[in-house]
């Protein structure tokens, strides 16, 4: 099965690759050479390896990191050149960052050689068939943190036992977020002996580091407007973002920061703003030094300069989840259109009224609680999305009293952090003596460590 599968994956590179690279040349082409194991992160021998896919699992790495031993080395990869940026920034002195090889034995072989790490943890359970076959034939134990199941892969492996088998008996111990992830798990034949339900792990990730420049610059730019915030916003919903604009009062009313999920997008969202009649402005052109505010030039699709800014595209990375805290209401993109959703933890921190689409399918558990408590509104298109927006903005006590049940719900769910460092602790005694057992959750972090 495995030579197959090589051959399989191989011949899908072949064929694909081309495309993939003339489609989305920017997002692929920068992750090649790690990929190919042409380059390699400066690793140190005996690491823990984390696996984070890409921006919301590297978040979760780091609040993982936050309760490891501060001299434990960590090695961490990701898939998505977005995650590879935001990990080198948030472990930054803390662990050695590179790419996941592609799942073939040359470039797999060449990583785990090089170098020699002592555990691999997934977060969330991003699996390659051959990479756990090569980690268990060199004794390199394998744990999934903040594991889920999705419906779809739930569907296909129940239809394939074997591969079921195959794919899920290459790891060790698996922490799920739910009851319901550890039934499927077992469904599928995995022990409950294996399986740690531990909660969710984004719970538990640290307040954003803030931009106060940036907010400052916001804040001027709005003039007194509240700000209303899209965030993760995917191709079709920035047209209904900005019709829900309109219907809550426009430029008039608000300042609505817009920022699309992949930055490849960034420049046909612009296209977008030009062609709408609103004045707008890239985040990379607002100026954010000291001093006083200009309002910004020229990204206006009007000449009529006494139309405020009404949208700021943030065409930057890394902010978002701080200027959710300046939000007078929220939208969370991948919703509005069937692609399962994003996290809506990072507004509900701050006690931020959030308005989410139908389809929250990747965040199945957290979409319960919300749905439960009365933490966030749903909307099924952009007219409901306009009224949602134009309520908070005409009765701010409204949106204040759903950005509280919101920012309970947080608070009422942590403590996987706690549970998943439990069920890593015989792995780290076993591939790592020399560290100590993980931190409690009232010692004070090492420094350099990502917080």
């Amino acid at each position: 099965m495995e030579l197959l599968y090589q051959l399989g994956l191989g011949l899908v590179l072949l064929l694909a690759g081309p495309f993939l690279l003339l489609s989305r040349r920017a997002h692929y082409l920068a992750t090649l050479r790690g990929r190919l194991t042409v380059e390699l992160p400066d690793g140190v021998a005996g690491a823990l390896w984390v696996h984070a896919v890409s921006v919301g699992e590297v978040a979760v790495a780091a609040a993982l990191a936050a309760g490891l031993p501060a001299e434990l080395p960590l090695l961490v990869t990701t898939i998505t050149p977005t995650g590879q940026q935001r990990a080198r920034k948030l472990f930054a002195g803390r662990a050695a960052v590179g790419y996941l090889p592609f799942d073939l034995g040359l470039p797999v072989e060449r990583f785990l050689r090089r170098l020699t790490p002592a555990a691999l943890v997934l977060v969330e359970g991003d699996y390659w068939p051959l990479l756990l076959a090569r980690c268990r034939r060199r004794g390199v134990p394998v744990a999934v943190v903040n594991g889920r199941l999705g419906d779809r892969s739930y569907r296909r492996l129940l239809r394939a036992p074997r591969v079921a088998r195959w794919l899920l008996g290459g790891v060790d111990s698996f922490a799920v977020q739910s009851e319901e992830d550890a039934r499927r798990l077992r469904t599928l034949g995995i022990e409950q002996a294996r399986i740690t339900v531990s909660g969710n792990l984004k719970y538990e990730a640290a307040e954003p580091q803030p931009h106060p420049e940036l907010e400052a610059a916001l804040l001027a730019l709005a003039a007194g407007r509240p700000l209303l915030v899209a965030g993760s916003t995917m191709a079709g919903e920035e047209s209904a973002v900005l019709a829900a604009f309109a219907a809550a009062g426009g430029s008039a009313r608000a300042l609505l920061v817009l920022a699309p999920r992949h930055p490849e997008r960034n420049d046909e969202v612009a296209r977008l703003l030009a062609a709408s009649g609103r004045r707008w402005v890239r985040r990379s052109a607002l100026h954010t030094g000291a001093g006083p505010q200009a309002q910004p030039p020229g990204s206006a699709a009007t000449s009529d300069d006494r139309m405020p800014v009404g949208v700021v595209l943030l065409d930057t990375l890394g902010e978002l989840a701080d200027l959710y805290r300046l939000a007078a209401g929220c939208f969370i993109g991948g919703t509005l259109v069937p692609k399962g959703g994003h996290n809506p933890l990072e507004a509900a921190r701050f006690g931020r009224p959030i308005a989410v689409g139908p389809s929250m399918e990747n965040f199945r558990d957290v979409a319960a609680e919300f749905d439960r408590a009365g933490g966030w509104r749903r909307v099924g298109d952009a007219f409901l999305l306009g009224a949602t927006w134009r309520e908070w903005l005409d009765v701010p006590a409204a949106g204040q009293a759903v950005g509280e049940r919101g920012r309970a719900v947080v608070e009422g769910n942590r403590g996987a952090l706690a549970r998943t460092l439990g069920m890593l602790t015989p792995l780290l005694a076993a591939t790592a003596p020399a560290a100590t057992a993980p931190r409690t959750a009232d010692e004070p972090a090492a420094a350099g460590r990502p917080r």
